[in-house]
């Protein structure tokens, strides 16, 4: 059965010296939910809290730069206390790397930008082979411009149109593209004759400064420099490499310590601060109790005092829920909708064997359901999704109720010789036979479950003492006598056999009613109180008539929308039909339409069922007798998985 763990107050007293131990025994505890000592009332005098800057911040830092230079991860990896330097030492050790990291990271970017450019002008200069005149020389003509580029095919004819401008086009090689080459023009007229390249497409190609020689000098020239810092960053990449390499466990060890540290500094936020001693405050499963108290054994002069929490405290103690091994992933249910309180219920049972039956209704068939319960059962394994785990148990139901309605991967009759040769005349159950017993036992499920909940509301609220909502409630007591009578009736009428006569409409019916509209004045005079109308008794009247009228409305909508549990129950019938009907029109590929239809069936009917069950739990169920009060139990740890930013 599903249940809350149960909470120890703690309190930890003890000079300041002892605190940075305690908080570090705290933070690796893993069974810790600590809070802000402030706000818990603690006696003493000129109290105030820690608002230090963590000294670990700055060399997590620097690991993190030294992850962002190289692209290595830390990994947890422990050593003794004595064999780990102090935070200083870990400081300037990771400040040392971090230089020398950086310097190689520098020469390996400026060699890989000189490569490029260099690389860049190479396959430019190549397509200008056959200027035999110096760059230099070109680029220091005092009275001519030079513009080196590549022009399309289609413009170069085009330049005989331009044969009265005064410029001079070189070509010196070309493909099925272009035409590479070189044009001068006096300095007088370069803008006019510019605007005539720019209007034929001509893209210029800029000559680096570094480049010297003529076409073929440079080529060579530049390939020799290409090899240089092609070389220079094979150097500077092996040596980073081969840094990281011999520092990896050294800076895994110092991350996971300096982690520790900062993680543990950190609470100091939460600690309450006296001239001399510190206190701390927080919860501990009882479970973990005994254990939690033996790691302070070593610290003489702390002092902790634990409280187990009860029913009445003032406290609101973290909620950790308690679930058995089936319910267990079905906890996600829960706290996706939000914690019970403290001292509330935990539903996780009651949504286990809900959300597993209606699933299995809705899904039924033996082949999809074993398919969906192996994928859960895999992904649970492997990636430890509780969504696969609650796979692995929902894909077995619906594979039950496909034994009973006979259906395999949409095959309905598969498993006819087999009841009939146990002698089970009732079995398999074809839905689509019997359209109205499915949506009448639909509905019956339905009554059934709202029936359910009235009661666990009745027991809960007569747990919290709240009279009123147990006794005259739509859920109440009152509640399920109306809901009763009304299902009653509407059964009886349809057996042929009306019940409902003056004194059954008169008790069970009007009576409820009346006691549900006068609900409020009904609660104070359990209790003993007085009631007093706030607004006068024209507004009582109006707004209970119209709530009145809401819980009818409500009982309703409530009961029609497990409808969808029938409806979907055919709706895999019918998609199962559609899938072997086409199957029959395209014998060749019958095979292939098989099994994608089955696959998508399987994969749309599965996530449908799925979102519309945990409506119905949150909607149907929940809504009736849950409220979701509590706070998640988040023991502090150390968190390696975080890097400093």
């Amino acid at each position: 059965m599903s249940s809350i763990e149960k909470m120890e107050l703690v309190d930890i007293t003890g000079p300041i010296a002892s605190l940075d131990p305690v908080l570090r025994i705290i933070a690796n505890a893993g069974c810790f939910h600590m809070e802000t000592a402030s706000k818990h009332g603690v006696s003493g005098t000129e109290q105030h809290s820690y608002k230090e800057e963590n000294p670990y911040t700055a060399p997590l830092k620097m690991l993190a730069e030294i992850t962002a230079l190289c692209g290595m991860k830390y990994s947890a990896r422990y050593d003794s206390e004595a064999n780990t330097p102090d935070a200083a030492f870990m400081q300037s050790e990771i400040s040392k790397l971090k230089k020398k990291a950086g310097k190689l990271k520098n020469e390996i970017s400026d060699a890989a930008t000189k490569l490029t450019k260099h690389k860049q002008a190479l396959m430019q200069v190549e397509h200008l082979l056959g200027l035999d005149v110096d760059f230099q020389r070109l680029f220091n003509c005092e009275h001519i411009k030079i513009r080196f580029g590549k022009l399309p095919v289609d413009s170069y004819k085009k330049l005989e149109y331009y044969d009265d401008k005064i410029f001079y086009f070189l070509q010196l090689s070309h493909d099925d593209e272009y035409y590479w080459g070189v044009y001068f023009t006096p300095l007088s007229v370069y803008e006019e004759v510019d605007m005539i390249f720019d209007s034929l497409y001509y893209e210029r190609i800029r000559i680096p400064d570094f480049v010297h020689g003529n076409s073929e000098d440079a080529v060579k020239d530049l390939k020799e420099h290409i090899e240089k810092y092609e070389e220079r960053k094979r150097k500077a990449e092996e040596e980073l490499s081969w840094l990281i390499a011999e520092n990896q466990d050294k800076l895994d060890i110092y991350f996971t310590r300096l982690k520790g540290l900062h993680d543990s500094f950190d609470l100091r936020n939460k600690v309450n601060i006296t001239k001399e001693k510190f206190y701390i405050v927080g919860y501990v499963p009882t479970s973990d109790k005994e254990g939690f108290e033996k790691l302070f054994s070593e610290l003489s002069d702390i002092t902790i005092m634990m409280k187990t929490c009860g029913r009445n405290d003032k406290t609101s103690p973290p909620v950790k829920l308690k679930n058995g091994k089936f319910s267990e992933p079905f906890g996600m249910f829960v706290e996706m909708y939000g914690l019970p309180a403290y001292n509330g219920m935990n539903p996780a049972s009651l949504v286990a064997v809900t959300y597993t039956i209606l699933f299995g209704l809705m899904f039924g068939d033996l082949g999809h359901g074993l398919c969906v319960s192996i994928i859960g059962a895999l992904l649970w394994k492997f990636k430890k999704l509780r969504l696969g785990a609650v796979m692995a148990r929902i894909g077995l139901s619906g594979a039950f109720f496909g034994t009973l309605y006979g259906s395999i991967f949409g095959f309905e009759h598969l498993l006819d010789p087999v009841y009939e040769g146990l002698g089970i005349s009732f079995l398999p159950f074809h839905a689509m036979h019997n359209i109205n017993t499915v949506l009448y036992s639909a509905i019956g499920i339905g009554v059934f479950v709202i029936l359910m909940t009235m009661i666990i509301n009745i027991g809960v609220k007569l747990k919290e003492k709240d009279y009123r909502s147990a006794l005259f409630s739509n859920n109440g007591v009152c509640g399920i006598i109306f809901f009763g009578g009304i299902v009653g009736g509407l059964v009886s009428m349809l057996m042929g056999k009306n019940i409902m006569n003056g004194g059954y409409i008169l008790l069970l019916l009007v009576l409820p009613m009346i006691m549900m509209f006068m609900r409020e004045p009904l609660g104070c005079w359990v209790k003993g109180k007085k009631f007093h109308m706030e607004n006068g008794a024209v507004d009582f009247i109006a707004s209970n008539f119209f709530e009145c009228f809401e819980f009818v409305l409500g009982y309703a909508t409530n009961t029609l929308s497990f409808v969808r549990v029938g409806g979907f129950v055919l709706s895999h019938a019918g998609m199962m039909a559609v899938v072997l009907s086409l199957s029959d029109m395209y014998p060749n590929a019958s095979p292939v339409i098989i099994v994608i239809g089955n696959i998508f069936v399987m994969g749309l009917e599965g996530m449908l069922a799925g979102i519309q069950v945990l409506r119905l739990e949150f909607y149907e169920i929940f809504s009736r007798f849950y409220s979701s009060e509590g706070r998640p139990f988040e023991p502090v740890r150390i968190d390696l998985d975080k890097n400093i930013e």
